[in-house]
C-alpha cells in the first residue's frame, strides 16, 4: 500500500511541477525555416529581466533597478547527440549576424526589438548555425539566483579576482562557495581581461558547477533541498509550448557526464556604424563547425576553443 501511495505522490507531484512551467510559444514555425536536424538542440538564454523584483532583491542582485524590457545576457546552445558527449556552445551576444527582417545586427538585438523576442532570437540563431532548435528554456535574474540559493549555492574556482560593483561582487581566485547573488554576478561581469570572451567562459563554468550540484547524492537524497530546486526551477523558467519537466530532466542528465564546453569560433572584432563594436565569427571555422553539430558529429578539435 505504501509504495502505491509514494508512486501517486510522485505522479501528482510531476504533473504540478509541469503546470508551472511558464511557457511562450518560442518554437514557432515561419517560411523557409531549416528541417530538423538529428540529435536534439536546446536554446538556452539568461535574459536581465528584473520582473517579479523586489526592491530589496534588486539592490541584492545589483540588479540596476527598473529597467524597460529585457535582453540576452545570455545565449547558448546545446547539442545533445544520439550517441556521445554533449556540446555546450557560448553565442557571444554581440555576434554581428543577420536579423531576418531587419538586416545585419548584434543578435541580441534579435531579442529585444519590438515584435522580436524569443520567435525572433531562435530563428536569428537557425539561420545563422543551419540547427534546428527542438527546445527552449529562457530565466531572468531573480530565478538565476534563486535556482542557486535553492540548493546552497555552488562550488566555482574563479580563475582570476574579479571587483565589479555593476555585478556586486568582489572574488579572490581560488575554488569558493558562490550565493546566488555571487554567482549572478559572477556571470554576468566584463571587469575582465578579456571582457565577454571571459564572460562566457565564466558562464560554462558555472554551468558545470551548477549541474554537478543539483545531480549529487547530497541533492538528490536531501528531498527538502530537491524539492526547493526543482519548485524554483519549474517556477523560474520560460519554456517552449511543447517542453516538459522531463525534457528538461533529460537535459540535465545529457549534461552531468562528459560535455565539450566551446564558443562559436571568433574571427574578430569590428566597428559598425548603428551597432557599435561588434563579434565577427570566423566564417569558414564556424560553418564546419556547425556543420559538424548537424551532422550529429563531434565538432573537430582544432575548432575547440578551450576553457
Amino acid at each position: 500500500m505504501i509504495p502505491l501511495v509514494l508512486v501517486i505522490l510522485m505522479v501528482v507531484s510531476v504533473v504540478y511541477l509541469d503546470r508551472s512551467l511558464n511557457r511562450i510559444d518560442a518554437l514557432a514555425d515561419y517560411p523557409g525555416r531549416i528541417a530538423d536536424t538529428p540529435g536534439t538542440n536546446w536554446l538556452l538564454v539568461g535574459s536581465d529581466s528584473r520582473e517579479g523584483l523586489t526592491a530589496e532583491q534588486d539592490q541584492e542582485l545589483s540588479a540596476g533597478g527598473d529597467i524597460a524590457g529585457k535582453r540576452t545576457d545570455t545565449i547558448i546552445v546545446i547539442h545533445v547527440p544520439k550517441s556521445g558527449a554533449a556540446t555546450m556552445v557560448s553565442i557571444p551576444r554581440d555576434s554581428y549576424v543577420n536579423i531576418p527582417g531587419w538586416g545585419e545586427d548584434k543578435i541580441n538585438a534579435s531579442f529585444a526589438i519590438d515584435g522580436g523576442g524569443p520567435q525572433l532570437l531562435v530563428r536569428t540563431v537557425e539561420e545563422a548555425t543551419g540547427l534546428r532548435m527542438d527546445h527552449y528554456a529562457e530565466i531572468g535574474f531573480g530565478g538565476f539566483a534563486g535556482i542557486v540559493d535553492a540548493i546552497g549555492g555552488v562550488n566555482l574556482c574563479v580563475p582570476y579576482p574579479i571587483d565589479d560593483p555593476l555585478a556586486g561582487i568582489n572574488l579572490q581566485p581560488g575554488c569558493q562557495d558562490l550565493t546566488g547573488a555571487e554567482a549572478l554576478g559572477f556571470v554576468r561581469t566584463r571587469a575582465t581581461p578579456l571582457a565577454d570572451l571571459d564572460r562566457m567562459n565564466n558562464q560554462r563554468l558555472f554551468m558545470a558547477a551548477l549541474l554537478d550540484k543539483a545531480t549529487s547524492l547530497g541533492t538528490m537524497l536531501n528531498p527538502f533541498r530537491l524539492w526547493s530546486l526543482v519548485t524554483d526551477t519549474a517556477g523560474s523558467l520560460l519554456v517552449d509550448d511543447g517542453d516538459h519537466l522531463w525534457n528538461l530532466a533529460s537535459l540535465a542528465w545529457a549534461m552531468r557526464g562528459d560535455l565539450v564546453t566551446t564558443t562559436v569560433p571568433v574571427g574578430g572584432f569590428e566597428d559598425v556604424s548603428g551597432s557599435g563594436n561588434v563579434l565577427l565569427w570566423d566564417q569558414e571555422k564556424a560553418s564546419r563547425f556547425f556543420e559538424a553539430l548537424a551532422n550529429d558529429e563531434p565538432v573537430p578539435a582544432d575548432l575547440i576553443t578551450a576553457n
